[in-house]
């Protein structure tokens, strides 16, 4: 498998990059650039090209002071799946949580999103709920590694 370069999202263009891929994968829930920037702050985001090419990114919601559970997010375009990219990325993205103090991990996925779903339910993750979100039309399954 080729080698990814897997950076920080830490200049415009990156946090661009990480942005795009995002709002590819996830159109309802589709963010700013200010909301990107707000984003960094608070979670480990990383950006994974091939070469030049963007292939995806990932989001690490570090466990807060009264949970120890993580939310591990690997998203990949989709002209990029099935080459092994998600699992180094998810790998990755699970190390990061563990090393965070992490006990519990979890992870969200669109519904409408068959390959994530599949992808999810395959590294041994369970759902747990289906919502929509008030004043929305998408539905979101959360998912706890089993």
């Amino acid at each position: 498998m080729p080698t990814l370069r897997i950076e920080k999202p830490d200049d415009e263009a990156r946090l661009k990059d990480w942005r795009h891929v995002h709002n590819v994968i996830v159109p309802p829930a589709a963010m700013s650039l200010d909301d990107v920037r707000e984003r960094v702050r608070r979670n480990h985001l990383e950006i994974a090209y091939l070469g030049d090419i963007l292939v995806g990114c990932t989001t690490v919601r570090p466990p807060t002071d009264d949970t120890a559970t993580a939310t591990v997010i690997a998203r990949v375009l989709a002209e990029h799946r099935r080459q092994g990219f998600g699992e180094e990325l998810y790998a990755r993205g699970l190390e990061q949580a563990r090393e965070l103090g992490a006990e519990v991990i979890e992870t969200v996925v669109l519904a409408a999103n068959e390959d994530g779903l599949r992808f999810a339910q395959k590294h041994g993750f369970v759902e747990i709920e289906r919502y929509v979100l008030p004043g929305e039309t998408a539905e979101w399954i959360d998912l706890r590694l089993a």
